[in-house]
């Protein structure tokens, strides 16, 4: 099946602290499985030494806040030894692990990647975990919105506070709100987050 939202390849472990991005990205998503000792393109060159398992545990309590979750199997395939991590998605906390520069950021797993979750996806979970109802006024600035959604199909944060002139503080509670009712969809990738009509349910 090779590398996808729930899977990840990881020939050796090498620097924990990019490795919590994806038991960050894991937990904070669908939860998923990073298969060490296996080469990005699926062949198994298995594990090197057992200085892995020290970097699992790294990645995982002292790079992770707060730490994340995880158990490990050992595969023997071949005579080749393959480390497979588990990592379930953590209900109730989302997880954070450094960035490039070591600021600590709260990362999302999108198809075979490891992102910095979105703004606006932020607010959304925000108001999942306190059970805060959205509250929609279709002013003329929702209005807005929606019938630009109608007409283009698509739009960034950044284009809704131009043609809305709000601030962007505003631009995200309303698009979260909409989000949380089920009316716009949040599509991010690792060039941009766009926002779209959710699609009806058949």
């Amino acid at each position: 099946e090779g590398e996808h939202q729930m899977r990840d390849f990881n020939l050796e472990m090498s620097d924990s602290r990019r490795i919590a991005r994806s038991w960050a990205a894991f937990a904070n998503t669908d939860g998923g499985r990073l298969l060490v000792g296996v080469k990005d393109n699926g062949a198994i060159a298995g594990v090197r030494s057992d200085e892995e398992i020290h970097m699992i545990q790294a990645a995982a309590e002292m790079y992770c806040q707060p730490k994340v979750e995880y158990t490990t199997e050992e595969w023997e395939i071949n005579g080749k030894t393959v480390l497979e991590v588990i990592i379930p998605k953590d209900k109730y906390h989302k997880h954070k692990a450094p960035d490039n520069q070591g600021i600590y950021k709260i990362f999302v797993r999108v198809k075979d990647e490891n992102l910095v979750a979105d703004s606006v996806l932020i607010k959304v979970w925000k108001s999942d975990k306190f059970a805060k109802p959205a509250k929609i006024a279709f002013t003329e600035t929702e209005t807005l919105l929606l019938h630009y959604l109608t007409e283009y199909g698509e739009i960034t944060l950044q284009e809704f506070q131009q043609i809305a002139h709000i601030n962007k503080r505003r631009a995200e509670a309303i698009l979260a709100d909409f989000i949380i009712v089920g009316t716009i969809e949040l599509i991010q990738t690792n060039q941009n987050t766009v926002f779209r009509l959710s699609e009806p349910d058949l």
